[in-house]
């Protein structure tokens, strides 16, 4: 599956009972169109890469959609 993925700027803390971890709402489409958003707590560039424009496209951020409001759980893995 090929997922295109844009940054927003909602933060949304994710509850289980190990504990919380905040993560950033992404939201993007699949391949064939299908809308999907996605729970980022962790994302990082390959180690023998020059993070500089990396860490710079990561301030790239815009408002979330209206649909990035609230989540039903059983969505959240």
């Amino acid at each position: 599956m090929i997922v295109t993925l844009e940054s927003t700027t909602k933060i949304v803390k994710l509850v289980t009972a190990a504990g919380a971890v905040d993560a950033r709402i992404w939201e993007g489409h699949t391949a064939s169109g299908i809308a999907v958003h996605a729970f980022i707590t962790r994302i990082a560039a390959e180690q023998d890469v020059d993070p500089t424009e990396f860490q710079r496209e990561l301030q790239h951020m815009r408002a979330p959609s209206v649909k990035a409001e609230w989540y039903p759980l059983r969505m959240v893995l």
